[in-house]
Protein backbone atom coordinates (compact mmCIF):
# COMPACT_ATOMS: atom_id res chain seq x y z
CA UNK A 1 0.00 0.00 0.00
CA UNK A 2 0.95 3.63 -0.48
CA UNK A 3 -0.23 6.28 1.96
CA UNK A 4 -0.57 9.10 -0.56
CA UNK A 5 -1.12 11.78 2.08
CA UNK A 6 0.41 11.84 5.56
CA UNK A 7 1.79 14.72 7.63
CA UNK A 8 4.08 12.47 9.65
CA UNK A 9 6.61 15.29 9.98
CA UNK A 10 4.31 17.35 12.23
CA UNK A 11 5.01 17.81 15.93
CA UNK A 12 2.27 15.36 16.91
CA UNK A 13 4.76 12.61 15.99
CA UNK A 14 7.92 14.07 17.52
CA UNK A 15 8.02 11.54 20.35
CA UNK A 16 7.40 8.37 18.33
CA UNK A 17 7.94 9.08 14.63
CA UNK A 18 10.25 6.10 14.10
CA UNK A 19 7.81 3.76 15.83
CA UNK A 20 5.05 5.08 13.55
CA UNK A 21 7.08 4.23 10.49
CA UNK A 22 7.81 0.74 11.81
CA UNK A 23 4.10 0.16 12.46
CA UNK A 24 3.28 1.36 8.96
CA UNK A 25 5.78 -1.08 7.46
CA UNK A 26 4.35 -3.92 9.52
CA UNK A 27 0.87 -3.01 8.26
CA UNK A 28 2.02 -3.30 4.65
CA UNK A 29 2.58 0.37 3.79
CA UNK A 30 5.55 0.69 1.43
CA UNK A 31 5.57 4.44 0.76
CA UNK A 32 4.61 7.58 2.66
CA UNK A 33 3.95 10.70 0.59
CA UNK A 34 4.44 13.91 2.56
CA UNK A 35 2.47 17.05 1.56
CA UNK A 36 3.96 20.37 2.60
CA UNK A 37 1.91 23.05 4.39
CA UNK A 38 4.02 26.23 4.34
CA UNK A 39 7.54 27.49 5.10
CA UNK A 40 7.24 26.47 8.77
CA UNK A 41 6.92 22.78 7.90
CA UNK A 42 9.42 22.42 5.07
CA UNK A 43 12.51 21.75 7.17
CA UNK A 44 10.89 18.97 9.21
CA UNK A 45 9.40 17.41 6.08
CA UNK A 46 12.70 17.43 4.20
CA UNK A 47 14.53 15.97 7.20
CA UNK A 48 12.08 13.11 7.38
CA UNK A 49 12.50 12.42 3.67
CA UNK A 50 16.27 12.45 4.17
CA UNK A 51 16.13 10.18 7.23
CA UNK A 52 13.86 7.64 5.50
CA UNK A 53 14.65 7.97 1.77
CA UNK A 54 13.39 4.51 0.84
CA UNK A 55 9.96 5.16 2.28
CA UNK A 56 9.22 8.90 2.47
CA UNK A 57 8.74 11.17 -0.55
CA UNK A 58 8.01 14.89 -0.06
CA UNK A 59 5.76 17.27 -1.98
CA UNK A 60 6.13 21.03 -2.24
CA UNK A 61 3.29 23.52 -2.12
CA UNK A 62 1.37 26.08 -0.10
CA UNK A 63 -1.72 24.93 1.81
CA UNK A 64 -4.72 27.22 1.29
CA UNK A 65 -5.14 27.77 5.02
CA UNK A 66 -1.69 29.41 5.01
CA UNK A 67 -2.65 31.88 2.28
CA UNK A 68 -2.92 35.41 3.67
CA UNK A 69 -1.75 38.94 2.83
CA UNK A 70 1.85 37.69 2.69
CA UNK A 71 1.12 34.74 0.43
CA UNK A 72 3.57 36.01 -2.21
CA UNK A 73 6.43 35.47 0.24
CA UNK A 74 5.22 31.94 0.91
CA UNK A 75 5.09 31.27 -2.82
CA UNK A 76 8.65 32.56 -3.20
CA UNK A 77 9.68 29.91 -0.69
CA UNK A 78 7.87 27.21 -2.67
CA UNK A 79 9.47 28.40 -5.90
CA UNK A 80 12.91 28.42 -4.31
CA UNK A 81 12.49 24.87 -3.04
CA UNK A 82 11.36 23.71 -6.48
CA UNK A 83 14.36 25.36 -8.11
CA UNK A 84 16.78 23.75 -5.64
CA UNK A 85 15.19 20.34 -5.14
CA UNK A 86 12.59 19.90 -7.88
CA UNK A 87 13.71 16.34 -8.63
CA UNK A 88 13.05 15.34 -5.01
CA UNK A 89 9.33 16.15 -5.01
CA UNK A 90 6.57 13.81 -6.16
CA UNK A 91 3.88 16.51 -6.46
CA UNK A 92 2.88 20.12 -5.98
CA UNK A 93 0.93 19.88 -2.76
CA UNK A 94 -0.90 20.41 -0.65
CA UNK A 95 -2.64 23.22 -2.51
CA UNK A 96 -6.22 24.24 -3.18
CA UNK A 97 -9.11 26.24 -1.79
CA UNK A 98 -10.53 26.21 1.74
CA UNK A 99 -13.57 28.37 2.46
CA UNK A 100 -14.55 26.58 5.66
CA UNK A 101 -12.64 28.57 8.28
CA UNK A 102 -12.22 31.93 6.56
CA UNK A 103 -13.33 33.46 3.27
CA UNK A 104 -11.26 36.65 3.61
CA UNK A 105 -8.60 35.50 1.16
CA UNK A 106 -10.63 33.75 -1.54
CA UNK A 107 -9.03 35.66 -4.39
CA UNK A 108 -5.54 35.19 -2.98
CA UNK A 109 -6.18 31.44 -2.66
CA UNK A 110 -7.28 31.28 -6.29
CA UNK A 111 -4.20 33.20 -7.41
CA UNK A 112 -1.94 30.91 -5.39
CA UNK A 113 -3.56 27.86 -6.99
CA UNK A 114 -3.05 29.20 -10.52
CA UNK A 115 0.60 30.02 -9.88
CA UNK A 116 1.19 26.55 -8.46
CA UNK A 117 -0.64 24.92 -11.38
CA UNK A 118 1.89 26.61 -13.65
CA UNK A 119 4.74 25.16 -11.62
CA UNK A 120 3.15 21.71 -11.78
CA UNK A 121 3.16 21.91 -15.55
CA UNK A 122 6.68 23.35 -15.66
CA UNK A 123 8.10 20.55 -13.49
CA UNK A 124 5.79 17.84 -14.88
CA UNK A 125 4.36 17.07 -11.45
CA UNK A 126 0.83 16.18 -10.35
CA UNK A 127 -1.08 18.46 -7.99
CA UNK A 128 -2.59 17.34 -4.70
CA UNK A 129 -5.72 19.38 -4.11
CA UNK A 130 -7.43 20.41 -0.89
CA UNK A 131 -11.08 21.33 -1.41
CA UNK A 132 -13.29 22.35 1.49
CA UNK A 133 -16.56 24.18 0.85
CA UNK A 134 -14.96 25.16 -2.47
CA UNK A 135 -15.58 22.46 -5.08
CA UNK A 136 -17.26 24.68 -7.67
CA UNK A 137 -14.44 27.23 -7.73
CA UNK A 138 -11.74 24.57 -7.72
CA UNK A 139 -13.44 22.65 -10.53
CA UNK A 140 -13.43 25.82 -12.66
CA UNK A 141 -9.73 26.37 -12.03
CA UNK A 142 -8.82 22.76 -12.80
CA UNK A 143 -10.93 22.72 -15.97
CA UNK A 144 -9.12 25.78 -17.32
CA UNK A 145 -5.85 23.80 -17.19
CA UNK A 146 -6.94 20.34 -18.34
CA UNK A 147 -6.06 20.94 -21.98
CA UNK A 148 -2.48 21.67 -20.89
CA UNK A 149 -2.07 18.28 -19.24
CA UNK A 150 -2.74 19.05 -15.57
CA UNK A 151 -3.09 15.88 -13.50
CA UNK A 152 -3.48 15.09 -9.84
CA UNK A 153 -5.57 14.04 -6.88
CA UNK A 154 -8.54 15.53 -5.07
CA UNK A 155 -7.26 14.75 -1.59
CA UNK A 156 -9.64 13.75 1.21
CA UNK A 157 -12.53 13.49 -1.21
CA UNK A 158 -15.89 13.55 0.55
CA UNK A 159 -18.07 14.83 -2.26
CA UNK A 160 -21.28 13.74 -3.94
CA UNK A 161 -21.66 11.13 -6.70
CA UNK A 162 -22.08 14.00 -9.16
CA UNK A 163 -18.82 15.61 -8.03
CA UNK A 164 -17.05 12.26 -8.27
CA UNK A 165 -18.31 11.79 -11.83
CA UNK A 166 -17.06 15.26 -12.74
CA UNK A 167 -13.58 14.39 -11.47
CA UNK A 168 -13.64 11.06 -13.32
CA UNK A 169 -14.57 12.88 -16.52
CA UNK A 170 -11.27 14.77 -16.35
CA UNK A 171 -9.45 11.44 -16.98
CA UNK A 172 -6.24 12.73 -15.38
CA UNK A 173 -7.45 13.09 -11.78
CA UNK A 174 -8.09 10.62 -8.98
CA UNK A 175 -9.77 10.85 -5.59
CA UNK A 176 -7.89 10.31 -2.33
CA UNK A 177 -10.00 8.32 0.14
CA UNK A 178 -9.21 8.31 3.85
CA UNK A 179 -10.70 7.73 7.26
CA UNK A 180 -13.95 9.58 6.57
CA UNK A 181 -15.12 6.52 4.62
CA UNK A 182 -15.43 4.64 7.93
CA UNK A 183 -17.58 7.29 9.63
CA UNK A 184 -21.07 6.01 10.34
CA UNK A 185 -22.92 9.00 8.91
CA UNK A 186 -20.22 10.34 6.58
CA UNK A 187 -22.19 9.59 3.43
CA UNK A 188 -19.10 8.73 1.42
CA UNK A 189 -20.22 5.11 1.12
CA UNK A 190 -23.00 6.12 -1.27
CA UNK A 191 -20.54 7.91 -3.54
CA UNK A 192 -17.93 5.15 -3.53
CA UNK A 193 -20.48 2.44 -4.26
CA UNK A 194 -21.03 3.99 -7.68
CA UNK A 195 -17.38 4.22 -8.79
CA UNK A 196 -14.63 1.69 -9.33
CA UNK A 197 -11.17 1.30 -7.70
CA UNK A 198 -9.51 2.61 -10.89
CA UNK A 199 -10.43 6.13 -9.79
CA UNK A 200 -9.10 6.26 -6.22
CA UNK A 201 -5.94 6.15 -4.11
CA UNK A 202 -5.58 5.44 -0.40
CA UNK A 203 -4.53 8.03 2.19
CA UNK A 204 -4.69 8.70 5.91
CA UNK A 205 -4.11 12.49 6.21
CA UNK A 206 -2.51 11.61 9.53
CA UNK A 207 -2.50 12.91 12.22
CA UNK A 208 -6.01 14.03 11.21
CA UNK A 209 -9.26 12.17 10.43
CA UNK A 210 -8.57 8.83 12.08
CA UNK A 211 -10.77 5.98 10.86
CA UNK A 212 -13.19 4.28 13.19
CA UNK A 213 -12.62 2.83 15.77
CA UNK A 214 -9.86 5.43 16.36
CA UNK A 215 -11.94 8.47 15.47
CA UNK A 216 -11.01 11.45 17.61
CA UNK A 217 -7.52 10.12 18.31
CA UNK A 218 -4.27 10.74 16.46
CA UNK A 219 -4.27 9.12 13.04
CA UNK A 220 -1.27 7.23 11.64
CA UNK A 221 -0.30 5.42 8.46
CA UNK A 222 -0.59 1.96 10.01
CA UNK A 223 -4.39 2.48 9.92
CA UNK A 224 -4.41 2.40 6.11
CA UNK A 225 -5.60 -1.26 6.00
CA UNK A 226 -8.74 -0.22 7.92
CA UNK A 227 -9.54 2.25 5.16
CA UNK A 228 -8.80 -0.29 2.43
CA UNK A 229 -11.01 -2.89 4.13
CA UNK A 230 -13.95 -0.49 4.34
CA UNK A 231 -13.64 0.61 0.71
CA UNK A 232 -13.49 -3.03 -0.42
CA UNK A 233 -16.68 -3.74 1.53
CA UNK A 234 -18.47 -0.79 -0.06
CA UNK A 235 -17.32 -1.65 -3.56
CA UNK A 236 -17.88 -5.39 -3.03
CA UNK A 237 -14.42 -6.28 -4.25
CA UNK A 238 -11.51 -8.30 -2.87
CA UNK A 239 -9.39 -6.24 -0.47
CA UNK A 240 -6.12 -7.49 -1.98
CA UNK A 241 -7.31 -6.50 -5.44
CA UNK A 242 -8.35 -3.07 -4.16
CA UNK A 243 -4.89 -2.57 -2.66
CA UNK A 244 -3.22 -3.74 -5.88
CA UNK A 245 -5.29 -1.36 -8.00
CA UNK A 246 -4.95 1.69 -5.76
CA UNK A 247 -1.19 1.15 -5.49
CA UNK A 248 -0.99 0.90 -9.27
CA UNK A 249 -3.00 4.14 -9.52
CA UNK A 250 -0.66 5.95 -7.13
CA UNK A 251 2.49 4.80 -8.93
CA UNK A 252 1.04 5.95 -12.25
CA UNK A 253 0.08 9.45 -11.12
CA UNK A 254 3.12 10.03 -8.86
CA UNK A 255 5.62 9.04 -11.52
CA UNK A 256 8.85 7.58 -10.18
CA UNK A 257 7.86 6.77 -6.60
CA UNK A 258 7.98 2.98 -6.89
Amino acid sequence: MIDTHTHLFLEQFDLDRHENILRAKEAGVQKLLLPNIDHTTTEAMMKMASDYPAMCVPMMGLHPSSVNKQFENELKHVESMLQKHGHAFCAIGEIGLDYYWDTSFKEQQKEAVKIQFEWALEYNLPVVLHARESFDDLFQLVESYLNRGLRGIFHCFTGSPQQAERIISYKTFLMGIGGVVTFKNGGLDKTLAAISPEHIVLETDSPFLSPSPYRGKRNESSYLPIIAKKIAEIQTCDQKELIRQTTKNAIKIFQGIS
